[in-house]
């Protein structure tokens, strides 16, 4: 099996009558045809206005995609009946990320009318830094993204570091 690199749930809600024209499938071909990221599975769901009930939203461009979420997420599957099962690992007692009863929340979180897009990708460009990590004995202490109320408290730093690394990377395309 190949190297995989760190993998990421990703869940974007959307507020009701969003028309996502494609849209969202284009920029993940864009940043998969970059070598960024590989998707390695998608599945958008709405909660019906007139229920209680999440359902799938059907896309042409993603029609052999959502049977890992969909699974996270509790949804059965024509040809996948079974849904991961629970239960930690020693090593999974050191991992960050959502458990499946996180993710299931999430879907049960949307309100009337709204849809979510849940996106699994692998960081392909962290693979090699992965394996350096590993190679060293480093191992996972943390990880996540910043909030904004983070980001406020540094972003005059952040925004000179971003100014400095333009500046150079623009007189470097001119030399």
């Amino acid at each position: 099996m190949e190297e995989i690199g760190p993998v990421q749930l990703i869940s974007i809600g959307f507020d009701r009558d969003t028309n996502f024209e494609g849209k969202v499938i284009e920029e993940l071909a864009r940043l998969e045809s970059g070598g960024t990221i590989r998707v390695l599975d998608l599945l958008f769901i709405a909660r019906d206005p007139d229920s209680e009930d999440t359902v799938v939203l059907e896309h042409p461009d993603a029609a052999d995609l959502g049977g890992i979420v969909g699974a996270l997420l509790g949804f059965e599957f024509e040809g996948n009946t079974e849904a991961p099962q629970p239960g930690r690992s020693a090593e999974d007692l050191h991992a960050f990320g959502f458990s499946q009863d996180e993710i299931q929340q999430m879907a049960a979180g949307l309100g009337p009318g709204e849809s979510a897009g849940i996106l699994l990708i692998e960081h392909v460009w962290a693979r090699d830094l992965r394996k350096v990590f590993r190679a060293m004995g480093g191992r996972m202490i943390g990880e996540g993204f910043l909030t904004p109320e983070a980001i406020r408290a540094v972003e005059p730093e952040l925004a000179a570091i971003s100014d400095a690394i333009a500046t150079v990377e623009r007189e470097g395309a001119t030399a």
